[in-house]
């Protein structure tokens, strides 16, 4: 019986022992899943964790960036409104009317001007006014109009805070040299005209040959941002290590150099200038008669000379099958050719030239006009005796020379060799060829091209010294950012006040203070939300 007993008590323990191992065991299992599932969930809320940090620091760097980019490349203000000005450039062959727009706060006064308009009035010159009554009427009326339709571009508001500006160039300046008394008419007449308009007349006035280059030099290196930047700070500063470009010039009558020289270059050609607190040392020269158009009488006297039959003249400058004539008045009337007339001829005597596409003989007709003796070989010197410094940098070479270029297609910057090349190419040519060829040049400019390419390689090469290695730093062009080159924006600028002696801060899209801040913060984040994610980084893979 005890026995019995003892060995049912022995079986009952065992089987509660049992039992209470399983549930031991049940129990560590259930907390074992419990731990699987947190650990699981941890997991999952340290990737969310990461994906939202590496979200906030792409984020960052958008913003960082997007910051940089508008406070340096925002070009447009929404400000107030917009200043105008108006300059008409009134050339040898032509007047041009240019209107140009900036931002109308008075902080914004520097590197923000630019063109708008541009009208070409039809017919010569003024300098041709009063030789022709008809003629008179038709430029009248083309400027009337021109007049009109930028008028009509400016606000009404602005009308009489817009400044009116009239620069006359060589063409006046000659017949000022032949009829004082007659340039001075035409100024009066031309004044009253642009006085009765419903802008502030500032000026009409013969500049001179220096001043017309210098305000060239201004305009490019202005367009090209040479003088000042924006910084990334909101700053307008002298941009690091710039260089300055040289100007080009060619018009009807004259042609300008203008480029940035030593400190110790001197002489009556060396014009000082302070721009934005920067000083330059500028030389400038303008070479009158020496115009495309004048120079381009030079050579046809020049050819006369040395004819005896005025009647078939050949002219090797001009393509083969093409004849012209015209008056003897034509070609002697003006102030450069007329010293070159022969006696016992009339003015009104007729003149026929005859083509004959002679590459070579044009070459040596169109250099024979340079006084290139009078330098005997000295260094600083260019040709007619002029004085030249070395040059040195880029140049910029428009009007004129571009649209020679253009013919030649040889715009922008090409080797010599290839210049070379297109002109003898170019000369080659007869009339037909060419007229066929080239179809978007009047023929009364075509013919002239040959003559063109070839004066323009002799005063570049033979004139002022380039050569096959300095001859790709010629850049021939007509606009930089949409806006032409030409004297007319730098003399805006020079007689507006635009460009101060001083320089000056100007504000930009972001107060400079909230721009610091926005940088710093979106940085620290940057920093912050970076070192988080290697952190992360190394607890996952340690």
């Amino acid at each position: 019986m005890h026995a019995h007993s003892h060995t049912y008590i022995q079986t009952q323990l065992h089987i509660h022992g049992l039992a209470r191992l399983d549930r031991m065991i049940n129990k560590e299992s259930q907390s074992s899943d419990q731990l699987t599932t947190a650990s699981r969930r941890g997991v999952r809320m340290a990737k969310i964790a990461v994906a939202l940090a590496a979200a906030f620091m792409l984020a960052s760097i958008a913003v960082i960036i997007s910051i940089a980019v508008v406070q340096n490349h925002k070009k447009t203000y929404i400000s107030s409104g917009l200043k105008y000005g108006i300059v008409l450039d009134a050339g040898s062959s032509r007047t041009t009317v240019y209107l140009y727009e900036w931002p109308a706060e008075k902080e914004n006064n520097t590197g923000v001007v630019r063109e708008t308009t541009k009208c070409q009035v039809e017919g010569p010159g003024i300098s041709d006014l009063g030789k022709n009554e008809d003629q008179d009427k038709d430029t009248w009326k083309s400027l009337k109009n021109c007049m009109a339709k930028i008028t009509e571009a400016i606000p009404s508001y602005r009308h009489k805070s817009t400044p009116v500006f009239l620069g006359a160039t060589a063409g006046m300046r000659l017949l000022h040299m032949k009829d004082e008394e007659k340039s001075y008419a035409i100024l009066k007449d031309i004044k009253n005209y642009l006085s009765s308009l419903p802008f502030n007349f500032q000026n009409a006035s013969i500049i001179s040959g220096q001043e017309e280059g210098l305000y060239g030099w201004i305009t490019v290196n202005y367009l090209k941002g040479n003088f000042l930047e924006k910084n990334l700070w909101n700053a307008w500063v002298h941009p690091h290590g710039a260089e300055t470009v040289g100007s080009l010039d060619l018009g009807g009558a004259s042609t300008q150099i203008a480029f940035a020289t030593s400190e110790d270059a001197k002489g009556e050609d060396i014009i000082k200038v302070s721009l934005y607190g920067y000083e330059y040392n500028i030389y400038t020269h303008s070479f009158l008669c020496y115009g495309k158009n004048e120079a381009e009488k030079r050579v046809l006297a020049k050819l006369l000379k040395e004819s005896t039959n005025w009647a078939n003249v050949k002219q090797p400058c001009y393509p083969s099958g093409y004849n012209i004539s015209m008056l003897v008045e034509d070609v002697f009337g003006s102030e450069c050719t007329k010293n070159d007339l022969p006696t016992n001829y009339s003015p009104k005597q007729n003149i026929t030239f005859y083509g004959q596409s002679n590459p070579e003989q044009c070459k040596v007709l169109v250099r024979s006009i340079f006084d290139l003796t009078s330098c005997q070989g000295a260094e600083n010197c260019s040709f007619d005796g002029v004085y030249q410094p070395l040059l040195s940098g880029d140049f910029m070479a428009y009007a004129g020379f571009y649209w020679t270029a253009r013919a030649l297609k040889v715009e922008g910057s090409k080797s010599m060799e290839t210049f070379d090349t297109n002109m003898k190419l170019f000369c080659s040519k007869d009339w037909k060829t060419l007229k066929t060829s080239i179809k978007d040049i009047r023929d009364i400019h075509l013919k002239s091209y040959c003559y063109s390419a070839n004066y323009v390689h002799s005063i570049l090469a033979d004139g002022y010294k380039f050569n096959t290695d300095n001859w790709k730093n010629l850049n021939f062009q007509k606009q930089v950012n949409d806006t032409s080159i030409a004297w007319s924006l730098g003399y805006m600028l020079a007689l507006s006040n635009m460009i101060p002696a001083e320089g000056k801060i100007l504000k930009l899209p972001i107060n400079k203070v909230l721009f610091t801040g926005l940088l710093l913060l979106f940085s620290a984040l940057t920093i912050i939300t970076l070192t988080y994610l290697v952190i992360a980084l190394v607890r996952f893979c340690y």
